[in-house]
């Protein structure tokens, strides 16, 4: 039986947002006249059977990325899932067959394993995040908006599949004031006076800080959420007891696998680190013919 990191599935993305980045990746790879080397190798009618298999452990995201590559190309590829998005995997563990005409299987290859393997890697360092974590507290790991340019919502999704959950997904979604903010504002009292002039009744506002001085000031005039920004875990505890309840806790700032602990045991809601997505290693799988 497959092992999921997952205590409850998660719905996939809708195809409209993941098929312009798939299609966006093969034309990118496809250039100016397609797949010269399998074109001129394979026959037309040749049709082949493949497997895409971990070569490392990991935790698997990206598979409807890479099934919609194989689609794109030639929609009579089957494709097979083994294991899903939140999937455990080990070396050889088959992730999916494919089964349809060879040109496509081997065009298409190298999309799917980019889009398959990056996603992957960022579920993979989540769950790394996630399990140190959760000995020490309730903190959920969550991401930022440090993703790659047009892969934002496949990287979101991988965090989900790797046991985390996601900050906001854009600009757009909550007021979070920082740093340079508080100072273009003057202060973080009118900052946030401000932001809850403008922002709609049902946006949120949060606030970073990094000193008890400015939590206090952000709690005085009420937040739904602070950003606790490079504390160490002495001063995040005395941040949550001070805070007791009135806003939600972030911790952020250089936050490791091996510093996670720590930081949950201070006591806060959210852990939140950019790394899992803009620096996650990618999970090694490979497509080879069966």
């Amino acid at each position: 039986m497959t092992q999921s990191v997952l205590t409850e599935e998660i719905l996939p993305l809708p195809r409209l947002l993941v098929e312009p980045v798939v299609r966006a990746a093969l034309i990118e790879d496809l250039g100016r006249a397609g797949d010269i080397t399998t074109d001129a190798i394979v026959p037309p009618g040749e049709r082949m059977r493949g497997v895409i298999a971990s070569r490392q452990d990991g935790v698997i995201s990206g598979i409807d990325a890479a099934a919609i590559a194989f689609a794109l190309i030639d929609p009579a590829v089957t494709v097979t899932v083994e294991r899903g998005d939140g999937a455990r995997v080990a070396p050889g563990d088959v992730v999916l067959r494919l089964d349809g005409p060879a040109r496509a299987i081997l065009t298409a290859e190298r999309v799917a394993l980019n889009l398959l393997c990056r996603m992957s890697g960022v579920a993979t360092a989540t769950n790394g995040l996630v399990e140190a974590a959760r000995p020490h507290g309730k903190a959920s790991i969550v991401c930022t908006r440090k993703t790659t340019p047009g892969l934002r919502a496949l990287e979101k999704h991988a965090v989900r599949a790797g046991g985390g959950s996601n900050h906001r997904f854009g600009l757009d979604d909550a007021v979070l004031i920082k740093d340079n903010h508080v100072a273009v504002a003057g202060g973080i009292v009118p900052a946030i006076q401000r932001a809850r002039a403008r922002a709609g009744h049902l946006v949120k506002i949060e606030c970073e800080v990094d000193s008890l001085e400015q939590l206090e000031e952000a709690l005085s005039v009420g937040v739904d959420a602070v950003l606790l920004d490079n504390m160490g875990p002495d001063l995040l505890t005395r941040a949550v007891a001070m805070i007791d309840g009135r806003a939600l806790s972030e911790a952020s700032g250089r936050i490791t696998r091996e510093t996670v602990g720590a930081v949950a045991a201070s006591g806060v809601d959210l852990i939140s680190c950019g790394w899992i997505t803009h620096s996650a290693a990618i999970i090694d799988l490979g497509l080879d013919a069966a």
